[in-house]
């Protein structure tokens, strides 16, 4: 149930040089107070959620998501034998709802009213790689579970 608990795992690296230095800059004034603004109105943020549950998805790409979950579960099943012993637990039905969930956010995002392969591959790593468990054997063979879900995305079949 802990891998599940977030919808996605975001990796974040440290900040580049520049980007660290205005970051100093903004934050080592002390008398300095931050304003802060409403971005969106309650009101707003529900209207954005109906359109994002409104987009379109067709059915093959649902059934893409639906594979690429389940190919975490069952690697031989799509042509990735060598990923059996190195997975111990795959990607629970969560991942196939929250996957849905992030494409179609990300196609929000990017002003469309559908949902593409590219939304779905956009977000399928930070949906999926805290959701699968490793084997002992992947551990000692120093294999992370992200490698693992670059060879699911690059072994489904795309609709």
């Amino acid at each position: 149930a802990q891998v599940d608990r977030f919808m996605l795992k975001i990796d974040v690296t440290y900040p580049t040089e520049d980007e660290e230095m205005e970051i100093m800059r903004r934050m080592a004034r002390t008398n300095e107070t931050a304003s802060v603004g409403a971005v969106a109105s309650p009101a707003q943020i529900l209207r954005a959620r109906g359109l994002i549950d409104d987009l379109y998805i067709d059915e093959r790409l649902e059934q893409y998501i639906v594979n690429l979950v389940l190919a975490s579960r069952n690697p031989g099943a799509y042509g990735l034998n060598d990923l059996e012993p190195l997975l111990e637990y795959g990607a629970s039905p969560r991942a196939s709802i929250n996957l849905n969930l992030a494409a179609r956010a990300h196609a929000f995002l990017r002003h469309r009213a559908y949902v593409t392969p590219e939304d779905v591959r956009a977000v399928a790593m930070d949906v999926m790689q805290h959701r699968l468990v490793v084997t002992y054997e992947a551990e000692a063979e120093q294999v992370a579970a992200s490698e693992l879900v670059e060879r699911i995305l690059g072994s489904v079949k795309v609709p």
